[in-house]
This record gives C-alpha cells, sequence and structure tokens, in this order.
C-alpha cells in the first residue's frame, strides 16, 4: 500500500483548516419578522400546502418552478387584527441556496426583503437595502426582472436573478393562497 509523503500532511491540513467558510446568517426568521412589522405583537405560523392546481398557477404566473408544495408562512398581528405575511423562501444563487424572507401588506404588496442566510461566497450585495428596496410596493404582475424594474449588481447577477425571480414567486403565491 502506497502512502504519501508525512511532508505533504501538514500543508494539506494548514490549506483545509484556512479555508474560509462563506456562510453567513444575518437574521432568524423570528428577527426578520420584527424588523418587518416592528409595531406587531405576535406572529403565528401558518404554513401553506398548495394544490397541483395552485403550484402549477403560481409556477405559470411566476415564469419559475416551485420546489415545493410546502411554503413556510406566518401571519402578522397587532392587536388581534392580521396585518400582514411573512413568507420565507429558499433560492438557488450561483452554487448554493439564499434563504430569505418577504413581508407583505394585506394587499399583497412587499413590505420588505431581507436576506437571512447566505452561503455563496460572492454576490452579498444583495443585502444592500436600496437594492432590496427596489421590491418595496411591487405587487402580483410586475415583471421583477433585470434591468426591467430591478436593478442588477455587477458581481452579484444570479443572486439578484434569483431573488427577483423568488419574490415573483411569493407574489404569485398569495395571488393563489393568501389572499
Amino acid at each position: 500500500m502506497h502512502h504519501p509523503p508525512v511532508w505533504l500532511i501538514a500543508p494539506a491540513l494548514a490549506a483545509f483548516a484556512a479555508a474560509p467558510a462563506y456562510a453567513v446568517q444575518y437574521l432568524t426568521i423570528e428577527q426578520a419578522q420584527k424588523q418587518f412589522f416592528p409595531a406587531a405583537d405576535s406572529f403565528a405560523a401558518s404554513p401553506v400546502e398548495l394544490s397541483g392546481e395552485q403550484k402549477a398557477f403560481v409556477e405559470k404566473a411566476a415564469g419559475v418552478r416551485m420546489r415545493y408544495s410546502r411554503q413556510p408562512v406566518w401571519k402578522a398581528f397587532d392587536n388581534g387584527k392580521q396585518v400582514g405575511w411573512v413568507v420565507q423562501d429558499e433560492v438557488f444563487g450561483k452554487h448554493e441556496f439564499i434563504t430569505y424572507a418577504v413581508a407583505l401588506d394585506m394587499n399583497g404588496a412587499v413590505q420588505g426583503v431581507e436576506v437571512l442566510d447566505y452561503r455563496e461566497t460572492h454576490g452579498r450585495e444583495i443585502r444592500n437595502a436600496n437594492w432590496r428596496a427596489q421590491f418595496n410596493g411591487k405587487k402580483h404582475g410586475a415583471p421583477l426582472r433585470l434591468d426591467d424594474d430591478i436593478q442588477n449588481i455587477s458581481g452579484a447577477t444570479l443572486s439578484c436573478k434569483h431573488i427577483s425571480e423568488g419574490v415573483r414567486r411569493i407574489l404569485a403565491l398569495h395571488e393563489t393562497a393568501l389572499k
């Protein structure tokens, strides 16, 4: 049996130990909920299980595939009155998943977008508040396409594109299942 030279073990271990970890959790879903709806006094988990017909509607309306039929959703309440929804989702960046959340008001307009977990080596610029603010006020039917109504960020094109598609998917979800 052939063994690698002993002198290669230390550099290999050093290279492995020095490999940077890029996964960053910026917010938990609970922190995002309070950030989206600071006046809310409670959030109720209300996951949505889409029927085949609803899933087909979302995919056609958003122009992107839904990986799962079940969507994590929370209702936000202020003094017992529902004031909106928080929807958690994941999109594929370039190589890894990006977990994000979208707040919707009672009319289905985007109140905010927050990146919860970012696992990519590039493209963190989507955390820029000005870039995320482009989604505010958008409703189902808005194009949400790069260089159309959403500006791209150089070096973060795939992250920008996929978050835009994901928000479009969440707006279609509202149209068929939350409204």
